[in-house]
């Protein structure tokens, strides 16, 4: 049993089939020490400088799945398949006959997934040694935070490794007693070829007290990253509560004025971008935009930059039990350590504070699909080639938020819910769905039906998709949820109904009708909300949107004493828009939320819900999503005293 003693065995209380798997005389059992032991681990032993993750796979022998590169400043993961390198959307899949709206294992292969269980436990059985790694799924705090395992091969170390960073590693030495999961995850990578012709595929087996995750591939984003989120969504649903998928940041002003911001979408929607300090020029200016038709570019200068706190990068833990009475939305960080994307990191100089955090880390780091040699220094702009000339569209690293400065680590309330949105550049003669202005004021209403529809929008570098709108559903955090589509809307509604202080905008990337702007509009709007103070206004800045689903529109807005045009508060304002353009794309987003809503008219949804839904398909004005969710129905919701 290598070096799992009897007394730590006897502490973590698991089914007995698991447990035999665990006492078979034939395996080690490795229960890691510290963070320092993952890393060994994952390079087979301290003197190997490159380790190959190979497993024999029927039919096909040995197989390598990736390679691992020790470097001056971590470890280096890349896959040899190139559809490993990022996240599959439709890698889900349900092993129970509990209630669920997502694609049962058994409707798709026509027999129970108990055979493939029962195999899975099989192959980890017969492995000469395996790795039992204790953990906290959500927070270490036992009041939210629940407790879970991870059984895996042993060569596969830099998959436990990447969990330990991304949730909370319980070292052996520190395994409380009586410790019974609320969750175990299962790695098997050679069922990826013999059982799913080469795809990700992550089996949620949800039983009466545990969620069995089965991860049949090595790369941890739809397994270590969102099975995990599926958990703690599972737990929610039973517990009426959720987890946003949002990253959150306390802002400070450089007038000591502090707002918090929740920023919420699909992948690609700017979460971890909301943490960055504003990408500035060499001359301190900002590039809000560029205009793609005359090439114009439009500059803002703000001499003094708000100080960012990170609260969280992608999951926000909502518990009622942070909730304390208080009329705003309160979360904290359901992660230790955040899977960050740096695709559009391209060269030195971009963003000087991660460059340093990743360089010079305080203990080393795992990158993924970043090019490096042994004994190199790992450098984030150094993305793995797809093919020649195409570099893969999803590097990543982890970072534990521990290594992060001025992190937040305790409870926050919520000033104002953002939802970010990728929009892909539109004119009158290119019309599409690129209307949305620098940003948007929401009702409540318009709140929810945007987590409802979570567009995934344009351009999406994080997952194998084509480029097409589509929509991520519920919160954006559908794609990892195992229940019902209705259940997610009610505990949504619910949440935002009882948090009535806390307000809503919506705010674009990548194009702002013929302007690109990548992130350069949020990082601006983040120094606006923060000097405001909020999220209201007076009057005569706010009018209606001339597309309904956006809300209000904002008439005039200075950021430190620069004046923006209107253009890029009112889309239609652009000339190469033009009222002709804005409408044509207007019907866009409105046919597709039509559509997309036609799913949530279901029973068991709230009356309200169903209120506001009818409102969408009749195309109805900004002032009826007032009046369903605002006291007196009347806009002062989103003005100053």
């Amino acid at each position: 049993m290598g070096d799992l003693s009897r007394p730590i065995l006897n502490k973590i209380i698991l089914p007995k089939e698991i447990s035999e798997i665990l006492k078979n005389n034939n395996t080690e059992i490795i229960i890691p020490e510290s963070r320092a032991h993952l890393l060994e681990l994952s390079m087979g032993n301290s003197e190997n400088m490159t380790f190959d993750v190979s497993y024999n796979v029927e039919g096909k022998g040995i197989v390598r799945e990736a390679t691992v590169t020790k470097c001056k400043n971590g470890l280096v993961v890349n896959y040899d398949d190139i559809y490993m390198r990022r996240r599959d959307p439709k890698s889900m899949l349900i092993g129970d006959d509990l209630p669920t709206d997502k694609t049962r294992y058994e409707d798709k292969y026509n027999e129970s997934f108990d055979t493939l269980r029962s195999l899975t436990f099989e192959w980890l059985k017969s492995q000469p040694s395996l790795i039992l790694m204790p953990f906290m799924a959500g927070s270490r705090d036992m009041d939210v935070g629940y407790q879970s395992v991870l059984i895996i091969p042993r060569n596969a170390a830099f998959f436990a490794a990447g969990l330990a960073d991304i949730q909370n590693f319980i070292p052996k030495s520190e395994v409380p007693d009586f410790f019974k999961p609320k969750a175990i995850v299962y790695v098997a990578p050679p069922f990826r070829h013999t059982h799913f012709k080469g795809k990700q595929v992550v089996v949620h087996n949800r039983m009466f007290d545990i969620h069995e995750v089965f991860s049949y591939n090595l790369y941890p984003g739809p397994s270590a990253k969102k099975g995990i989120y599926a958990v703690l969504l599972d737990i929610g649903e039973r517990e009426k509560w959720v987890t946003l998928h949002a990253s959150t940041v306390r802002v400070i002003t450089p007038y000591e004025l502090t707002v918090t911001i929740m920023h919420e979408g699909a992948s690609g929607s700017g979460k971890s971008e909301m943490l960055e300090a504003m990408h500035r020029r060499n001359d301190g200016r900002l590039k809000l935009g560029e205009n793609i038709v005359t090439g114009e570019e439009y500059l803002l200068s703000i001499t003094d930059t708000c100080e960012l706190h990170p609260v969280t990068d992608d999951m926000a833990l909502c518990h009622p039990s942070l909730q304390t009475g208080s009329r705003k939305l309160v979360c904290t960080d359901a992660e230790d350590g955040w899977f960050v994307r740096v695709d559009h990191i391209k060269n030195y100089g971009t963003e000087p504070n991660i460059e340093l955090n990743t360089i010079h880390p305080k203990q080393p780091l795992l990158f993924f699909n970043i090019d490096a040699i042994p004994g190199s220094t790992a450098l984030i702009w150094e993305h793995i080639m797809d093919s020649e000339g195409s570099p893969c569209p999803n590097p990543r690293l982890i970072m534990p938020r521990k290594f992060v400065d001025n992190t937040v680590n305790s409870s926050v309330e919520v000033d104002v819910r953002s939802f970010g949105i990728r929009t892909p550049p539109t004119t009158r003669e290119n019309p599409n769905y690129g209307i949305v202005g620098l940003f948007h004021l929401l009702p409540p209403a318009l709140a929810w039906l945007w987590r409802l529809v979570a567009p995934r929008g344009f351009a999406n570098p994080s997952i194998t998709d084509s480029g097409e709108m589509k929509s991520e559903g519920v919160g954006s955090y559908w794609p990892f949820s195992t229940g019902k589509m209705v259940d997610q809307a009610n505990l949504l509604l619910r949440q935002i109904l009882k948090t009535p202080s806390t307000r809503y905008v919506l705010i674009p990337n990548q194009y702002i009708g013929a302007y690109k702007v990548g992130f350069s509009g949020q990082w601006a709007i983040r120094e606006y909300l923060a000097r405001r103070g909020g999220a209201k206004f007076r009057e005569d800045a706010l009018e209606e949107s001339r597309c309904p689903l956006l809300g209000y529109a904002m008439t005039k807005l200075k950021i430190d004493g620069t004046h923006i045009k209107k253009g890029f508060l009112q889309v239609n304002l652009q000339s190469e828009v033009g009222n002709d353009g804005y409408d044509a794309g207007a019907q866009i987003l409105t046919d597709f939320f039509k559509k997309e809503i036609q799913k949530y008219m279901a029973p068991g949804l709230m009356p309200l819900g169903q209120e506001i839904l009818e409102a969408c398909l009749k195309g109805a004005p900004v002032s009826e999503y007032m009046r369903l969710t605002v006291e007196d129905g009347k806009n002062t919701y989103f003005l100053t005293n």
